[in-house]
């Protein structure tokens, strides 16, 4: 069972993009990929995963679609229309063009991120098509319950449908009207892959897909500077532990750290810089950049880091960046200071296991440990990950049995330049 998700997850984005250029059904697309993995749970485990199991999805599912639109009433006509040479060429083949699969999958991310749809609409359906999720997962994600996010799903693709909207990459025109909505999105399914880091797929696919987009607007210095900031946060994932357990920036072995990512990450920075059009990607790059270029933690330009927020505050006035900005400041002026900070967006972030975390970090550091084993409990009680609910809970019991350490020894959860770790 768990090879055959990991291989639907994989090849799930591919599977939907490749289906949806050929029948132009985003709805019939995705469901004919659905049932390919249930063929896949029922088959896999007594035949053996074949040799391409990309490939194989592709083709069930394709051969599941086909069987759909000629029980339809316009049967006919769509299976003369689908019988292109196209149709015919073996599956696979398109799963290894390296220039197909990205058109393919980045028109996919243009028509979920279209204006026509609402902006959560775009990122649960991107998130569901693209990144593969499970609805239970892309609810999740959203904090909503998994009706909810079932008909939020469902409103979608009938938008897609009912607007005609296009299955295609906006001509050059359109492309800077379109680019922030298509960035968000890319960012949050890296995101959903960085929480978990088992699904380096996940990571893999959105920087693909930004690579493919910075190579198509090579002029817009946010598509760069969202690569950058993916590229600086993707070099630290091998120091951030197994996915068991949560392993800080500051307790974090920098020799484990991909340099060469970090030297492409760094260079695309800098390019930005020099451009002087500095918009929230680009900013949370730079403040990556800074983590990835300090040999320890003790060496982190702390104040620089500050700068960096005061300028993302100003661009992206988010309670989220706010309490990474305290997290930073603790590093600069202190703890008490950074309470005070987090106490400002509480009341906003009062659900967000980080705030809590954070906060936990705060009280400890100035030696109140019965309010900090109360923040840690809350943290835990609020954590959506399995490592952070145990670090957490590790916390707390350590509080527990009176072993918290000397004030200011520990880390915390947040404060990374929006990414974590």
């Amino acid at each position: 069972m768990d090879d055959v998700e990991r291989v639907f997850r994989e090849a799930h984005g591919r599977a939907v993009a490749t289906l949806t250029g050929l029948f132009g059904d985003i709805t019939l697309a995705e469901d004919a990929v659905q049932d390919s993995f249930v063929t896949a749970l029922d088959r896999w485990p007594r035949e053996g995963v074949p040799g391409n199991p990309a490939g194989w999805i592709v083709t069930t599912a394709r051969n599941r679609a086909v069987d759909v639109v000629r029980r339809s009433r316009r049967g006919r006509e769509l299976t003369e229309h689908i019988a292109t040479d196209r149709l015919r060429a073996e599956p696979t083949a398109a799963l290894e063009d390296p220039e197909l699969v990205p058109d393919d999958q980045l028109r996919l991310v243009f028509t979920c991120c279209h204006p026509a749809i609402r902006l959560e609409h775009q990122v649960a359906l991107t998130l569901r098509l693209i990144a593969g999720l499970t609805p239970a997962e892309v609810a999740s994600a959203f904090l909503v319950s998994d009706e909810t996010m079932a008909k939020r799903l469902v409103r979608a693709k009938f938008k897609i449908k009912a607007a005609h909207i296009p299955y295609r990459v906006p001509e050059a025109a359109e492309l800077p009207g379109r680019l922030r909505a298509v960035l968000s999105v890319l960012y949050l399914v890296y995101n959903a892959g960085a929480d978990d880091v088992g699904r380096r797929d996940l990571r893999a696919e959105a920087i693909r897909l930004t690579r493919v987009l910075v190579a198509l607007m090579p002029d817009e210095p946010e598509a760069v500077g969202l690569l950058a900031l993916m590229l600086l946060s993707d070099a630290r994932m091998p120091a951030r532990g197994d996915g068991a357990c949560v392993v800080l920036l500051k307790d974090q072995d920098r020799s484990l750290w991909d340099h060469s990512l970090i030297n492409d990450g760094q260079s695309l920075v800098l390019a930005c810089m020099r451009r002087r059009r500095l918009g929230p990607f680009q900013l949370q790059a730079a403040i990556q950049a800074l983590h990835c270029a300090a040999p320890r933690y003790e060496a982190t330009d702390w104040p620089a880091i500050v700068r960096f927020y005061d300028r993302l505050l100003t661009v992206m006035p988010t309670p989220v960046v706010a309490l990474n900005r305290a997290v930073a400041v603790a590093e600069t002026e202190g703890p008490e200071a950074a309470l005070l900070l987090l106490d400002g967006v509480a009341d906003e972030l009062k659900e967000y296991h980080l705030l809590h975390a954070s906060r936990a970090s705060m009280l400890e550091r100035l030696g109140r440990p019965q309010e900090a084993a109360e923040a840690y409990d809350r943290a835990a009680a609020m954590a959506r990950t399995d490592a952070d609910v145990i670090f957490l809970s590790r916390r707390l019991a350590e509080f527990a049995v009176g072993h918290a350490g000397p004030p200011g020894r520990r880390g915390c959860l947040a404060g990374c330049g929006s990414v974590r770790g």
